[in-house]
Order: C-alpha cells, then sequence, then structure tokens
C-alpha cells in the first residue's frame, strides 16, 4: 500500500493499495493498521464504519463537526465520485485551501481527511457507495454545512447537481460559517476569562 501526502490540505494522506487481478476480478487490501500508524494516525482511534449509496449527480456536503472534529477515512467502494476537501482549521498552513480528488471502486485509494477539515463528494456514477470510517461516533448536534456552491470556495463540481439535500442547500456559506467560528471563539474565551 502506497502512502501519498495531499500538498493542498496539511495532514490529508491518500492511501493507495496494489489490487490484485485475475480472471476472476480483483483483491486488494483497504486497510493496514501498520500503514496507517506509519504516518502517525492511530488505527485504533476509528470507532464507527458507514456506507452511503448515491446516484449520478447527487452531491453531498460540505460536511464536518463542530467541537473536537471528526478525521475520517473516506473510500468509494463502488463508482466513481469527485471528491472534496477544504481546510478549516485556522492554525494549518494550508488554512482554506481545498483538494479535489476522485476515488473509484476500480482503484480502493482511501483518503485521509483530518479532523477541522470540512468534506463532501458528487457521484459521477449511475451508482456510487462511499465508505466512511470515522474517529468518534456520530452525534448529530455536531453537524455542520457549508454552502457547497459557495462562490468564495468555486468548488468545480463536475455535474450538475441531480439531488442536493434540504440541509446542504440552505447551508450558510462560508464567510458566514467563519464568522460565526471566530464569535464562538471569542464568546469562549471571554467566559473563561470570567471565571
Amino acid at each position: 500500500m502506497k502512502v501519498t501526502d495531499v500538498a493542498e490540505i496539511h495532514g490529508a494522506y491518500l492511501f493507495e493499495p496494489t489490487p490484485y487481478a485475475d480472471e476472476r476480478g480483483f483483491f486488494c487490501r483497504t486497510f493496514d493498521a501498520d500503514v496507517v500508524r506509519s504516518v502517525g494516525i492511530d488505527p485504533d482511534a476509528f470507532v464507527q464504519d458507514s456506507l452511503s449509496r448515491s446516484a449520478r449527480g447527487v452531491l453531498r456536503g460540505l460536511h464536518l463537526r463542530s467541537g473536537a472534529g471528526e478525521a475520517k477515512l473516506v473510500r468509494c467502494s463502488y463508482g466513481k465520485v469527485f471528491d472534496v476537501v477544504v481546510d478549516l482549521r485556522p492554525h494549518s498552513p494550508t488554512y482554506l485551501h481545498r483538494g479535489f480528488f476522485e476515488l473509484s471502486g476500480e482503484r480502493q485509494t482511501t483518503l485521509y481527511v483530518p479532523a477541522g477539515c470540512a468534506h463532501g463528494f458528487q457521484a459521477l456514477t449511475e451508482t456510487a457507495d462511499t465508505s466512511y470510517r470515522i474517529d468518534r461516533p456520530h452525534d448529530p448536534a455536531e453537524d455542520v454545512t457549508i454552502a457547497f456552491d459557495d462562490p468564495d470556495l468555486a468548488v468545480p463540481w463536475p455535474l450538475p447537481p441531480t439531488s442536493v439535500s434540504r440541509r446542504d442547500r440552505e447551508a450558510p456559506s462560508l464567510a458566514a460559517f467563519l464568522k460565526h467560528e471566530k464569535h464562538e471563539k471569542h464568546e469562549g474565551s471571554r467566559d473563561r476569562r470570567d471565571r
């Protein structure tokens, strides 16, 4: 399994397996604790696996979690997706940078998305199954969404969206999200000073 740093997003990695193909199809390893550990990620931190199925043109995102955030391993297990990561960690050297990836069932590459980054994707095939492995149990109260069509992000989605959830359609802009985050941090520091 080959590991590649993602230049656009500090701390993100691509894990590329080596499929063994023959007349029956292929076999490949999609997760290896030793390989994950070799880049400083704790393989035992992942506590929940999920799977989404999307039809061609379906767009999901841009999603992240408040609080401690959520790191995830993302892989397209069947079909093909256009995957997007936006670095929203204020102290990151790649703050506000975007990364674009094509993940496919044919290649089985896994993308590691660090906590504090927004993530989304669009299905490029009639059926696309996307697997997630996350490092904290999901809490819907911590869900945060940023507008997938935000002009400041200018994500080059390859297809016109055929279906988007109501939550994603009504998501705030990046500017509104950043303003809210700045306010929350200011209020939090003021509360600590007042104690």
